[in-house]
């Protein structure tokens, strides 16, 4: 029985699969009418087990609030339980999709900044996907930042065609103008920009190769989101900078995601 011929609880059909390189892919699915929620937030999805019990996850919408499907990025663990055969969804299948939408990576969580940083390695751009996507973020900072760390320069190539296309954009193409900054860095091989991230920013080369001050409380709202070794490193950042950690209760001058990295 394949995963089409199946009948999911919550379920939502696969409408399009993306597969960027034999380690990354996304897909899209169907909206569910009653789900509302804000940009950069997650949901659990899934598919069923062979003894018919759910297997999800969390996985951030990489879609904007205003779309009408559900897009999302994942990566490919060789054996993982869930992906293994997550990856080999293909349009008409069904996905499980709890509509409970949560995170930290909201407008919500900052208080108002003039400059908006997005710092992620790997799947991590997924949530900034969204919010790359959505009026809000343009209309709420005078720049934005989004700096993103891969192993490869195939690895990035999710990332780079969503700041490709914002200019064109008919709906936030104009609010996009000249706001956008992208930094897009290598660890394993050759390119234009290499090394991690977090040495870019303690280092100062970011600053300088954008022409840009360094991090501080008054300008500066950063959000973060990666593996565990890049959230702790640009936390201690942010505090030397002078920034604190906000949350949907008490906005501050930055938030990051850890919903991903236990």
């Amino acid at each position: 029985m394949t995963i089409a011929q199946r009948t999911l609880p919550d379920a939502q059909t696969v409408t399009a699969v993306t597969h960027w390189s034999d380690t990354l892919f996304s897909f899209r699915v169907t909206r569910p009418q009653s789900l509302r929620f804000r940009s950069g937030e997650f949901v659990m999805i899934g598919l069923l087990k062979e003894d018919g019990k759910p297997l999800l996850r969390a996985y951030s919408i990489a879609s904007p609030s205003w779309d009408d499907e559900l897009e999302f990025y994942s990566i490919k663990v060789p054996g993982g339980p869930l992906t293994s055969r997550l990856q080999k969804i293909e349009a008409g299948d069904q996905i499980i999709l709890r509509p409970k939408p949560v995170g930290t990576l909201v407008h919500d969580a900052l208080l108002p900044g003039r400059r908006l940083w997005m710092v992620a390695t790997g799947t991590g751009v997924a949530p900034f996907a969204s919010l790359l996507r959505d009026p809000d973020t343009w209309e709420r900072h005078d720049e934005v930042v989004l700096a993103h760390t891969c192993r490869t320069g195939a690895e990035l190539a999710y990332g780079a065609k969503i700041v490709a296309d914002l200019p064109g954009d008919p709906l936030i193409g104009e609010l996009v103008g000249e706001k956008l900054r992208y930094y897009p860095t290598t660890t394993r091989e050759p390119s234009a920009i290499e090394g991690r991230i977090s040495d870019h920013i303690r280092s100062g080369e970011i600053f300088g190769r954008l022409g840009l001050a360094p991090w501080s409380k008054a300008e500066d709202r950063v959000m973060i989101c990666g593996n565990l070794a890049l959230n702790k490193d640009i936390m201690a950042l942010c505090e030397a900078a002078g920034l604190s950690e906000g949350a949907n209760s008490a906005p501050a001058e930055f938030v990051v995601e850890k919903a991903f990295v236990d």
